[in-house]
């Protein structure tokens, strides 16, 4: 009998494999290198999803990555966005920004495939100032992240996608929501566009597992003081799947002591994990 499971059509009976993901704005893969590879020594996931590398694609330290164990998979440029994807497996298929679009914004979209699995890396604008274009600009990008989505793939097939949104969701996702109502990153046009692309058919897969839970946070601005120890925090980074993934989703977490480590980023790593099954 062929049983079917997440990937498709089984050729023996399915069996099931947990699968751990994690995303980590690392603001500097070089200045963060020694903390990220001692959180893939300790956390195992299956695949690292890193945003805002900052680093040229020449000057992108590969080989530490795969002394570890992993492939990894990088576009950047020098003190710029730049996104990487860090796989225990060989990625099946690999595509960078959007595909036939001007600009393509191959440093801020990576998507690769891994037994029949997609998983979209992005590093959203951030958009600075409302009144900005770089905030225009930061709309239309999750309007055409939107048209993507809904033009290459279906929600009804196992889709991951994760990485700093720079949009926060819900006035649960940030320490005071009243002063911070008009920021880049919780402006209600920003939300809404994010809304639309949620409601395309993704799940985020941490407010499944902690559904009104408040004070739970990725990011913490290195110039407010001491926002870290007072958790004035941001929830930003976000792990968002569709539902065939969902219905195999057994944790998300995020790793408040990474946050503590020597020279940390001012995001930390949000984790899910999953009973995947063939």
């Amino acid at each position: 009998m062929r049983a079917k499971g997440l990937y498709g059509t089984a050729s023996q009976s399915p069996f099931f494999m947990k699968f751990k993901l994690a995303t980590y704005n690392a603001n500097s893969i070089r200045v963060r290198l020694p903390l990220v590879l001692d959180w893939l020594k300790r956390e195992k996931p299956d695949v690292l999803c890193l945003q805002e590398t900052k680093v040229q694609d020449q000057d992108f330290p590969e080989q530490p990555f795969q002394d570890a164990g992993y492939h990894v998979v990088f576009r950047g440029r020098k003190g710029g966005a730049g996104v990487a994807t860090a796989s225990r497996e060989e990625p099946e298929e690999i595509s960078y920004g959007f595909p036939n679009e001007v600009p393509p914004d191959e440093d801020r979209l990576l998507r690769i495939t891994l037994q029949g699995l997609i998983i979209v890396n992005t590093y959203v604008p951030q958009g600075q100032e409302v009144n900005s274009p770089v905030f225009q600009y930061k709309l239309e990008w999750l309007e055409r992240l939107r048209h993507y989505f809904s033009s290459q793939f279906s929600p009804k097939k196992p889709l991951i996608w994760c990485g700093d949104f720079n949009v926060a969701p819900e006035e649960i996702d940030v320490y005071d929501p009243n002063h911070l109502a008009n920021n880049v990153d919780f402006h209600p046009e920003a939300r809404e566009a994010l809304e639309r692309i949620r409601a395309w058919g993704f799940v985020d897969i941490f407010r499944k597992h902690h559904p009104k839970e408040p004070g739970q946070y990725t990011f913490w601005d290195y110039r407010l003081p001491k926002a870290f120890e007072r958790n004035l925090g941001w929830r930003i980074d976000h792990i968002w799947v569709t539902p065939p993934v969902a219905e195999h989703s057994i944790s998300s977490w995020i790793d408040r002591e990474a946050r503590r480590a020597e020279r940390p980023s001012d995001h930390t790593f949000l984790v899910a994990e999953f009973d995947l099954y063939y």
